[in-house]
């Protein structure tokens, strides 16, 4: 059994050093540094050439290759030579190869600070970009839903009643806790500013027809995308990292009817219920605020709540909920499918789809409230 690897020096000439290697040049044994060639080189006068003998040379791996490469570059900053012939055929080839392709001077980023215009120049081509695959999904979307109301939509049934329950009943307790407390501030808020005027009784108006028309529904949409559109995004994303997605079109089936479809009909089937479930929480919240209120009882209060929300603000809050769950599916999915190959790209695009959902329930809401303003309902 050979010995850990150890140097010894000879000096056949004035400026030639010959390295003598021994014993077992392994990593997991204590190794010789570069350092002490250095120091005999240093000592030893002025060395034109350095050669190797290795007839003394037991096993070696990589230790070996780390400090002859070590020992390169002192010599290539101290202009010596080395004359490679007394090393192992074997160790030679490793370090023409390692030595065969330098690294790039320009090959690392450039650290510098981009410009304002170049920031807002890279900001605007990945806004239409985004844009143009936003329509290319949505595209892909309807022409699913059409295969679907054709019959020839390729999905498991079993799936579609399994989103339907995670987007159902496994969300009530969160959206019924929000709608009620959204009802209550409403309630407290809405009656300090009334009671300036004496008209209390208007708290039922106020919290009735703005949960009913669109505060349950943006609520639930805001639930429903930190819960289930990042949820979707993750499933989706981590199916995208596993190469399952790949897997289906190698099948050929469609990964937009094959996944996408049953979430995205499962959220624009269940979205208007929750929100109907969360204007009753909103107004049982109010109910309990008004309570508070000397002036009011809770008989008062439902009947001038029956009185001043029309048929028309359920309608808008049923369209609305319907839409919002349309957006939060759409984000969910289409950020999963373009989810990367790591698992901090699952995060990203998990993070991604929250935000995508939100902005859009904004701006959806913003686009509704105009419209029936305009259409005067």
């Amino acid at each position: 059994m050979s010995s850990s690897g150890e140097l010894l020096f000879e000096q056949p000439s004035q400026d030639n050093l010959q390295v003598i290697f021994s014993g077992s040049w392994k990593l997991g044994e204590p190794l010789p540094s570069a350092d002490d060639v250095r120091q005999k080189i240093e000592s030893a006068g002025p060395i034109r050439q350095i050669t190797f003998n290795t007839e003394k040379l037991g096993d070696w791996d990589s230790g070996l290759l780390t400090f002859l490469r070590k020992l390169w570059k002192y010599c290539s900053k101290s202009d010596i030579a080395v004359d490679s012939s007394g090393l192992p055929g074997g160790v030679r080839q490793l370090l023409e190869l390692a030595a065969a392709v330098p690294e790039k001077k320009d090959a690392r980023k450039s650290e510098g600070r981009m410009t304002f215009l170049s920031y807002l120049g890279d900001q605007t081509v990945l806004f239409f970009n985004g844009a143009s695959e936003l329509l290319a999904f949505i595209g892909e979307a309807v022409v699913a839903f059409l295969r679907l109301f054709q019959g020839k939509a390729q999905y498991r049934r079993t799936d579609l009643w399994l989103v339907m329950e995670a987007c159902s009943g496994l969300a009530l307790p969160i959206v019924a806790l929000i709608s009620f407390l959204v009802g209550m501030i409403l309630a407290f808020i809405g009656a300090i500013q009334l009671a300036l005027f004496g008209a209390e009784i208007y708290v039922a108006d106020l919290v009735g027809i703005a949960m009913v028309r669109l505060m349950a529904a943006i609520m639930t949409g805001i639930v429903m995308a930190g819960r289930t559109g990042g949820a979707f995004a993750a499933q989706l994303g981590t199916m995208q990292v596993n190469q399952e997605i790949d897997a289906l079109k190698t099948l050929g089936l469609s990964p937009i009817e094959f996944l996408v479809l049953p979430r995205m009909l499962a959220l624009a089937l269940l979205m208007p219920l929750l929100s109907l479930f969360a204007n009753v929480m909103g107004i049982l919240g109010g109910a309990v605020a008004t309570i508070t209120l000397p002036d009011v009882n809770i008989i008062q209060y439902f009947d001038q709540l029956v009185g001043a929300v029309s048929l028309w603000d359920l309608w808008i809050g049923i369209f609305s909920s319907a839409i919002f769950g349309v957006i939060v599916a759409v984000a969910g999915c289409m950020r999963g499918m373009q989810c990367g190959r790591s698992a901090s790209a699952v995060g990203d695009a998990a993070t991604s789809a929250v935000v995508t959902a939100i902005v859009g329930i904004i701006v959806a809401t913003a686009i509704i409230t105009i419209m029936t303003n305009v259409l005067g309902i």
